[in-house]
């Protein structure tokens, strides 16, 4: 019974774990657009907040913050992008080097047989999240 219970634990988390590989990039994803979200929203909200305050001058002065604003949230909507997109780069990078970690286990598998090869191989599955 308890051999039984073990061959469909390891065959249920061998079932899982692809899943759980793509659940793991999808959330690295959902925080970079999270946190794009949020620096996108902080830079429209200083860049109003800015001009607030540049009501207050006149002439050139006024021109100048303005522009001086407008640079300012130029510059906190390009970064954010480009975070977002580096986020999104380190999932799909994160989940390249777990499949070729895998693979590179599931090599060292192939020297043993029987139970222990099974092993090794649910052990690797599981350590690599595939």
């Amino acid at each position: 019974m308890k051999l039984r219970t073990a061959v469909f634990f390891a065959l249920s988390l061998a079932a899982i774990s692809p899943a759980y590989a793509a659940d793991v990039k999808d959330a690295m994803e959902d925080r970079a657009e999270a946190r794009y979200d949020g620096v996108r929203d902080a830079a429209n909200h200083n860049y109003e907040i800015a001009k607030e305050n540049c009501k207050s001058l006149s002439g050139n002065a006024q021109d100048v913050c303005m522009k001086d604003a407008k640079a300012e949230y130029v510059k906190a909507k390009s970064q954010a992008k480009v975070e977002k997109k580096s986020g999104k780069d380190q999932a799909e990078a994160t989940e390249d080097q777990m499949k070729a970690y895998y693979k590179a286990e599931k090599e060292k598998c192939d020297q043993l047989s029987g139970n222990a090869k099974d092993t090794c191989i649910s052990d690797a599955k599981m350590k690599y999240r595939q």
